[in-house]
């Protein structure tokens, strides 16, 4: 199959979608603030980019699973924000009907398949993930992000084994923003270039610039083609950063305002927004349009969240099994 080619639309796509999921983490910062959302949350500020590449270069049909820093990946899936607003609510109409919260947001239809609270915990699920549309004779590939901290997990590496093995369409991605928590990979890891973990599965890899949505699209076409093609899994460090803390409980002393104003310097957002106005493809205006248009979406989905009910007591038992009718078992 072809590679998916970078357009005007492309960058268009890109601005519009970052927006939203940086106004919309801002504003579940404010709630969480406001003891609107409780519990824990991780805000996505700062790594949009990552995920914007990814958008541009799969398909609806493709999957997605990731960790407990999730609000992201649904959105620019295509999960409508009221729902995430209304799951970070607790509130019966959120997309997990308010049982999952901030770390446990899911969309079958839009086959994002969950964030997980578990480190390195959703890995192996995502090579399982894969290896139903491999089963199914589909062209499907599931593209498997995981944490800087979560690479030395074993069963990252049991995954890497059988995903290499058995050639399953996956991409692993290990959105590295620095820190895990709130420890360096420096302090916690002898290889601190992550993406050399593939080597020793003889795993294609690479590192790539995660705040650059040119560089992640690129990277991830090709990881892509590749799984798509039959040729097995890739794994992708692709290299990020996180502008707030690791949950809205971290004080983070560990790093100092200087590094974190440094980055800042090279925000995707500004940086498509560059490209944008230098080609001369859209004025000031559409720009304002456009920061309008999310500011709205962002606060129907307050407002829908405000006005949900709470799920009901008895919703408690639902959901704790599902009938085994082993819907991949072929005729």
């Amino acid at each position: 199959m072809s590679s998916v080619a970078i357009t005007k639309d492309t960058y268009l796509n890109w601005y519009e979608i970052m927006l939203l999921l940086r106004r919309f983490e801002e504003k579940a910062g404010q709630l969480y603030g406001q003891q609107k959302i409780r519990g824990f949350c991780h805000l996505y500020i700062g790594q949009e980019a990552v995920i914007a590449g990814t958008i541009s270069a799969t398909t609806k049909s493709d999957s997605m699973i990731t960790a407990y820093r999730d609000h992201a990946h649904p959105l620019a899936k295509g999960m409508s924000p009221n729902a995430a607003m209304a799951e970070l609510y607790g509130k019966a109409t959120g997309c997990s009907k308010g049982k999952g919260g901030s770390m446990h947001f899911f969309d079958k239809e839009n086959k994002f398949f969950g964030g997980h609270g578990i480190v390195g915990g959703q890995v192996p699920l995502g090579a399982g993930i894969a290896f139903a549309e491999q089963y199914l004779g589909t062209k499907n590939v599931n593209v498997c992000y995981m944490g800087d901290g979560a690479v030395r997990q074993g069963a990252v590496h049991e995954t890497f084994n059988l995903a290499m093995l058995w050639k399953i369409p996956v991409v692993f991605v290990c959105e590295n923003n620095g820190y895990a928590m709130g420890t360096s990979v420096a302090r916690s890891s002898n290889i601190t270039d992550i993406y050399k973990l593939g080597l020793g599965f003889d795993m294609p890899c690479q590192p790539v610039d995660g705040m650059d949505p040119v560089a992640v699209h690129t990277a991830m076409d090709e990881a892509v083609q590749r799984a798509r093609n039959g040729d097995g899994p890739t794994f992708l460090e692709i290299r990020t950063y996180r502008y707030k803390g690791h949950s809205m409980s971290d004080p983070q002393k560990y790093r100092t305002k200087e590094e974190v104003e440094e980055y800042k310097t090279k925000d995707p957002i500004e940086i498509v927004k560059k490209h944008i106005t230098e080609q001369n493809w859209k004025d000031e205006d559409w720009f304002d349009e456009i920061a309008a248009k999310v500011k709205a979406q962002v606060e129907e989905a307050v407002k829908f969240a405000e006005e949900s009910p709470y799920p009901a007591p008895e919703e408690l038992f639902n959901d704790v099994y599902a009938e085994a009718n082993y819907p991949f078992v072929k005729d």
